[in-house]
């Protein structure tokens, strides 16, 4: 039995799958520690693992409270310096178990955000396995990923010159650099000389939790690398759908579900014209909010609001999801068969939305573009479309062929035995 640390970093959508992982390496007779913000210790005893928080619930609170995090660019340089400025709370927590025996890890998955674990691998010699939740971090010249609108005409250009771009200074070193130096500097290690290029994704093995048909493998992709389905963890099993919600569904015809993510509470002008798109259109909806004091809270009988309920259990009941565009909202909309309207706003979510509409499966509207008159528009065209229901059907087909994770936890094992 070995001692493995996940370390994930972000909101729901980035911790949920990393308790999938737990949850399989836990069976397989593991001890494991899921190590993150404080806010998912409940979830993570849920799942039977152990837990050891970070930071107070207050930082997350104010993370997420600024609304620039919500902004194409804004949002990506705070993620990294926030990245960076938890190294040194999450090394406090976890350098005293590596120095016992009896509590040292033998093995640590961690996104590529959590250079703390990418210091541990160094100082420790510990292996670390790089998890990938989304295409868009496998940054390639072959394949660029779409990082702002736009920016699929990249992909017309040369590939010599597609590779130049790339090499240009990254950001991430400039907005989380500086942490990354002065830890690496207070404990005699030599710190990367490209923060992104040099430790993106772990010598020792980088594991892609998205699928082939979805992020087709590049020629530049690191190895050594294993490539899987979508974890597709909403914590179904230890929440149920609220009652409430239940006796909803069962009044009326199927809904539209709209939600803008569970660390979004900067939302107003979305739900406003979701509550108005619902009623132009003459159709119920459900709104999924963490935060439901950015509703009215005068909505009419159609519309039903919850702060949390398991996709995967609320979305077979639906007519279309209509969502940000995060990883793992974007999969459980796969796996349900529906025909989904993304409103990417920062992070990875323009690139899902570029992946869905070449499959067919979608459409997109940029949040500026967001308005009543055309999400109703674009609402309609996926409802009244043949074409994108059954592409949506095609992928829920994709993602139900799911493998046998025997396989994954033997790779992730095998991490280990290279190691001995």
């Amino acid at each position: 039995m070995a001692r493995i640390a996940l370390l994930p970093f972000g909101s729901a959508g980035d911790v949920f799958p990393f308790l999938w992982l737990g949850r399989l390496l836990r069976s397989r007779g593991h001890h494991v520690t899921l190590i993150t913000a404080c806010l998912f210790e409940e979830a993570s005893r849920q799942a039977g693992l152990e837990f050891i928080p970070l930071g107070q619930p207050e930082d997350f609170d104010k993370f997420i409270a600024n609304p620039r995090i919500w902004k194409l660019f804004h949002g990506t340089k705070l993620v990294f310096q926030f990245a960076g400025q938890s190294i040194e709370s999450t090394l406090q927590a976890i350098e005293p178990l590596m120095a016992d025996p009896k509590h040292r890890f033998d093995l640590l998955l961690a996104p590529c955000t959590a250079f703390a674990a990418r210091m541990l691998r160094e100082n420790h010699r510990v292996p670390l396995i790089t998890v990938h939740l989304q295409p868009a971090v496998m940054i390639s010249a072959h394949e660029m990923p779409i990082l702002f609108p736009g920016m699929q005409f990249f992909h017309q250009l040369p590939l010599p010159l597609r590779k130049l771009l790339l090499r240009l200074p990254n950001p991430v070193d400039h907005y989380a650099g500086p942490w990354v130096a002065k830890a690496c500097a207070s404990r005699g290690i030599r710190a990367p000389r490209q923060l992104w290029w040099d430790w993106s994704h772990s010598p020792d093995g980088t594991l892609c939790l998205f699928p082939e048909w979805f992020a087709a493998p590049q020629p530049d992709w690191p190895r050594p690398r294993l490539q899987w389905d979508f974890p597709l963890e909403d914590l179904a099993s230890e929440q149920a759908m609220p009652l409430a919600l239940q006796r909803f569904l069962e009044q009326g015809p199927a809904p539209l579900v709209f939600t803008a993510g569970s660390a979004n509470i900067q939302a107003q002008t979305f739900f406003q014209r979701a509550i108005h798109s619902a009623l132009q259109l003459q159709r119920r909806a459900v709104l999924v909010a963490r935060d439901l004091s950015q509703l009215p809270s005068d909505l009419p009988p159609s519309i039903h609001a919850v702060s949390y309920a398991p996709f995967s259990t609320l979305l077979p009941h639906a007519a279309a999801f209509i969502h940000h565009g995060g990883i793992g909202t974007l999969s459980q909309g796969f796996a349900a068969g529906l025909p989904q309207l993304i409103v990417p706003m920062a992070h990875d979510q323009p690139d899902n939305a570029w992946r869905i509409e070449r499959l067919g499966a979608g459409l997109s509207l940029s949040p500026n573009r967001f308005s009543v008159k055309r999400a109703s528009h674009a609402i309609d065209r996926l409802l009244s479309t043949p074409h994108f229901a059954q592409r949506a059907k095609h992928c829920q087909s994709l993602t139900q062929k799911r493998k046998d994770t025997s396989s994954l936890a033997l790779w992730i094992e095998s991490r280990l035995d290279e190691s001995t």
